[in-house]
């Protein structure tokens, strides 16, 4: 049986703004959200576990800065 990180889940509308068209695995959701963090520069240029997110990640993590350790508890409320 696979485990949570690779059983493919469907994302919200919000999210899919972000990672693309699901349903895919938490592994995948994971790395898309950073390649759209690192794509559009959202780390904080002093501390780089912070993000600021733009309007399409602030519409699934809130429009707040949010560290990287939260950003994942607010992803996986787009998770289903």
């Amino acid at each position: 049986m696979a485990n949570a990180l690779q059983k493919p889940v469907n994302l919200t509308s919000e999210l899919e703004a972000v990672t693309g068209k699901g349903p895919m695995t938490r592994a995948q959701v994971t790395s898309k959200v950073w390649e759209y963090i690192k794509a559009n520069s959202l780390q904080d240029s002093k501390d780089k576990r912070q993000i600021n997110p733009d309007a399409k990640l602030g519409a699934v993590i809130g429009k707040d800065q949010i560290s990287m350790f939260k950003m994942t508890a607010a992803v996986s409320k787009h998770l289903s």
